[in-house]
């Protein structure tokens, strides 16, 4: 009776799977052992003042306030005088200019993200760099990569945001092109600009967190030298943050 020969090339991934396995699971258990308690606490401080300033500064239109509220408002009018124009050239041209901001950002992100992969293939280069500072803790090659990894995910997170932006501003396009005659009933051009106002004001919002993250991944840098350092740069990320949105010349140049 002739038998049935699995191909070897079929067999191998599965094989192989409890010989990974084990070895992943050792990897992360050591560097859970090379963490240490102010690791942790720098860290979790750096996830809970990114994403919690986030939902602080971005919060629904009946509460929010400082410059995003103001912007809202400006973008507010501009639908309003959009629905009354003529012709809507200068709006398209407008948001044109938008979408060219929120590209050469996307682009950059892609370049930093590929730089930062180049890196993590000369991490040697990099350890032994680190190493010289005289005011850098010392870390493991496992340890370092894991800080890579935080860097590279958060600008992906910001080419994701600036992406998503890219598209939000394609719709308000869309919507430019598709405003009603402005003979039409003035609760149509109302409503209309209302529309055209929430959706620049969410590709604003969401341009707006692709350069929060980009303030952030400053702060993430200071891991690598030091604990201490990553903590205090993000404390100043924050700071900085929020007086530029709340306690800013520039906002009260809006308010007025």
């Amino acid at each position: 009776m002739a038998q049935c020969v699995m191909p070897v090339g079929f067999i191998a991934p599965y094989t192989s799977l409890p010989v990974l396995l084990p070895a992943r699971l050792d990897t992360f258990e050591s560097l859970l052992l090379q963490i240490t308690l102010a690791d942790v606490l720098a860290l979790a401080f750096f996830v809970a003042a990114w994403f919690g300033y986030t939902r602080y500064a971005d919060r629904e239109m009946g509460a929010a306030r400082g410059i995003r509220a103001l912007m809202h408002q400006a973008r507010l009018e501009w639908g309003r005088q959009m629905v009354v124009r003529e012709q809507r050239v200068l709006d398209a041209a407008l948001t044109g200019h938008l979408i060219n901001s929120v590209t050469f950002y996307a682009n950059t992100s892609i370049y930093i993200v590929a730089a930062l992969i180049a890196t993590a293939g000369a991490l040697d280069s990099l350890l032994n760099f680190a190493q010289d500072l005289p005011f850098a803790s010392r870390q493991s090659r496992l340890l370092v990569q894991a800080k890579l990894l935080l860097l590279i995910s958060v600008f992906v997170f910001a080419y994701f945001k600036f992406t998503w932006a890219h598209r939000q501003y394609t719709l308000l396009l869309t919507l430019i092109g598709a405003t009603p005659d402005r003979s039409r009933a003035p609760d149509v051009l109302e409503d209309h600009a209302q529309k055209s106002a929430r959706i620049n004001t969410l590709a604003g919002d969401e341009f707006n967190r692709g350069v929060r993250s980009y303030y952030f991944g400053f702060a993430a840098l200071g891991w690598f030298l030091h604990v201490a350092l990553f903590a205090a740069l993000t404390a100043l990320i924050l700071i900085v943050l929020w007086r530029r949105d709340f306690r800013s010349p520039t906002m009260r140049a809006l308010a007025r």
